[in-house]
């Protein structure tokens, strides 16, 4: 898969892979794909607490502001799981 090319939209396809495999989403990878050079954006933006950590509620609210449907039916792993594809 590393070399696998995305399209147009992604700019760094291995980049792409790398995070997608550490768990980022798909929308949040291309991100980072796109942002420029490699040495410049492992230096921009903060961490955030990996979704494990974070409460039943909070992944919940979070899948609200990104527009994840059903939702309020899905268990934390699911969540969790919807996020990170989203």
């Amino acid at each position: 898969m590393p070399g696998q090319d995305h399209g147009p939209s992604v700019k760094d396809d291995e980049q792409y892979e790398a995070l997608r495999r550490e768990g980022a989403s798909k929308e949040k990878a291309a991100r980072i794909a796109n942002a420029g050079d490699r040495s410049e954006t492992g230096s921009k933006g903060g961490q955030s607490a990996s979704y494990e950590d974070w409460t039943k509620d909070d992944l919940e609210e979070r899948a609200a502001e990104i527009g994840i449907e059903g939702r309020s039916d899905m268990n934390k792993d699911e969540l969790i799981d919807a996020l990170r594809n989203h």
